[in-house]
């Protein structure tokens, strides 16, 4: 009963806490295009206005290693990115998994209030990490910038926070086409591949002026060298700036992806009410998409962030140390040792061989806690094998050859779901390793993040075509 009543203390704040209603009709394709294009519009924009009230920002840059994973915008009103929806998100989940809160899935009013509650908890840790990065002096010494710009830097922060927030629900609420995490993470990831190929500006080089954009590289060298397969190795080898060798790898991790995306194992249902029909459930390879990705990147994100804050005021301290030690290395912020360090990917392959026992923690921690949070998340979003025993009893049907009964479709989805889930979680860290290792613009993370919403989005319109066919044979 204590378990019941803690979901409801967020009742008497509810109506303090932004929320968007449900659609209370079917929201048509083009009308989702449209609130998504609106949505959009307002994020790009305003993760362009800078923060008032800065005192500098042209220190290094301790995540810049996750800005685009995280849809965060450095010195905007876009700062913190999904990073408080993300880390409320798993807290909570993690809570609701181990009995701490209890929710009644099938009560709309619990399902409400724990919506609220995220969303509570989401604010919460927004207003923290705000007073984390003006008190870490992110944006200058505070005595400098003011107790006044403080407070009002502080403002900003959780007003942006709280409107990434909103425009996540929004689109999570049936109104976009994808929900408001995968448009921002995709846009960053889509704008970033597509500058450093594309990109008209000029970068200073020891072989003169040069173009920033790798493609648009290849046709100024083409046109300036007379020697031109002088002119195909500068643009596919130049280390000033993104080459044709970082595009080539690029492709070569999208099309790689886009195979493996494929895979799948197909589950047979069968139902009562249409005798000798049956219904394939796919189980794929990818099965939990990205979440784990996000995940993983949002909890070293906060490792980070709080070695970062701690190592500038404390040091000397030993456990402060532990966590990670923090030094400017050619105008980055960059952990040189520690767990900080541990957990941050090696730049490239020479990288990677030339500091053996950082790449083989990395890799290993990579790859457990990958497997370990796709697990994990698997159960906490609704698909582990309960759940989905649940769900394919309430809609009548049931496995192949197998008693039609709840009891005997959870035990046999637990020989299958758990293990898929953890080499998914593991698979996925691999393409990250790999995109790495071989110089991906993007980095493998944001690749694949970029990769799965636009297959997603594709499935979930195939989905609900397949999912009309199959009502309509259930009415019949």
């Amino acid at each position: 009963m204590s378990n019941i009543r803690l979901i409801y203390l967020i009742e008497p704040i509810s109506h303090l806490i932004p929320y968007v209603q449900k659609p209370k009709r079917n929201i048509k394709t083009n009308e989702k295009l449209v609130w998504t294009g609106i949505v959009l519009f307002i994020y790009l924009t305003y993760s362009q206005i800078p923060l008032y009230g800065i005192y500098k920002t042209q220190d290094a840059d301790p995540l810049h290693y996750m800005r685009v994973i995280l849809a965060s915008s450095r010195g905007t009103l876009a700062e913190l990115g999904i990073t408080p929806i993300i880390t409320s998100s798993f807290l909570l989940g993690i809570m609701r998994a181990v009995g701490i809160i209890s929710v009644d899935s099938n009560l709309k009013e619990d399902r409400i209030l724990f919506d609220q509650a995220t969303k509570f908890v989401a604010i919460v840790i927004t207003f923290g990490q705000a007073m984390s990065y003006v008190i870490g002096e992110m944006y200058g010494p505070v005595h400098l910038i003011g107790t006044f710009n403080s407070f009002l830097l502080i403002a900003q922060l959780v007003i942006g926070g709280i409107i990434i927030i909103v425009l996540d629900e929004l689109l999570s609420n049936n109104y976009g086409l994808i929900s408001g995490i995968s448009l921002f993470v995709a846009t960053n990831i889509s704008e970033n591949i597509m500058w450093k190929c594309f990109s008209p500006f000029t970068v200073a080089s020891e072989r003169g002026i040069e173009y920033e954009g790798a493609v648009i590289a290849l046709f100024h060298f083409l046109i300036i060298k007379n020697r031109k397969m002088e002119a195909f190795r500068l643009a596919f080898f130049r280390r000033s700036a993104p080459n044709l060798l970082q595009v080539s790898s690029t492709l070569f991790i999208i099309l790689l992806i886009m195979y493996l995306w494929r895979f799948k194992v197909d589950i047979k249902l069968t139902s009562k009410r249409v005798p000798g029909a049956t219904y394939l459930q796919p189980i794929k390879l990818f099965y939990s998409s990205t979440t784990p990705i996000i995940m993983m990147n949002t909890f070293i994100s906060n490792l980070y962030l709080i070695s970062q804050v701690l190592y500038r005021r404390y040091s000397q301290s030993l456990i402060i140390r532990l966590l990670g030690t923090w030094a400017e290395v050619n105008g980055e912020q960059v952990a040189t040792s520690g767990i900080a360090y541990f957990v941050t990917p090696p730049r490239n392959f020479f990288e990677f061989i030339t500091h053996p026992l950082k790449s083989i923690v990395y890799v290993v921690v990579i790859l457990y806690f990958s497997g370990w949070f796709t697990q994990t998340m698997v159960d906490l979003t609704g698909k582990g094998a309960i759940d989905m025993a649940k769900n394919l009893k309430n809609e009548g049907f049931f496995l192949e050859g197998i008693r039609e009964n709840e009891e005997s479709i959870v035990k046999q989805l637990q020989k299958l779901i758990p293990t898929v889930s953890f080499l998914s979680g593991m698979l996925i860290a691999m393409l990250q390793i790999l995109a790495d290792l071989i110089g991906a613009i993007g980095s493998g993370t944001g690749i694949l993040l970029l990769v799965s919403t636009i297959l997603q989005v594709q499935e979930n319109n195939e989905g609900k075509s397949n999912k009309q066919m199959v009502n309509v044979l259930l009415e019949e």
